[in-house]
């Protein structure tokens, strides 16, 4: 697993080019506020019996959180970090798995559209924290 952290005073998001055909439509926008955003990029090993990737992604995107002191943390699938991609529909799972564990510890944990490019907005701060790189 690779995922890219970054924090944002803001991150807005629009589904524009629909990648897999078995997504749901949608093209509904949406933004956060004081968020901490993950780029996930899911290769197979990660979705494999036993795999430590899902807690590892957990631990990580909590402590960021911590640090930025904000409780909001996005999931955001992003296959461009890798050569390896895991099976879509295994890393979606996986993907909702993180979401749960995080809305279990408490955080305001939210996924943006799956299967789509997005048009983006991001205004983050220019700070060491703010974009932090993890290969696990």
């Amino acid at each position: 697993m690779r995922v890219l952290f970054w924090y944002c005073d803001k991150f807005g998001w629009t589904p524009t080019i629909k990648t897999l055909d078995q997504v749901p439509i949608t093209s509904k926008p949406d933004e956060k506020n004081k968020v901490v955003v993950a780029f996930v990029h899911i290769e197979p090993k990660d979705v494999e019996q036993g795999s430590s990737s899902e807690t590892k992604l957990v631990k990580n995107a909590k402590w960021l959180a911590r640090k930025w002191d904000v409780t909001k943390i996005l999931l955001h699938s992003f296959t461009h970090l890798g050569e390896e991609k895991a099976d879509p529909d295994q890393a979606k799972l996986l993907l909702e798995r993180v979401h749960q564990r995080l809305l279990k510890a408490e955080y305001d944990a939210s996924l943006t559209a799956y299967g789509y490019y997005n048009d983006l907005v991001i205004k983050a701060p220019g700070h060491p924290l703010a974009r932090i790189y993890k290969e696990f």
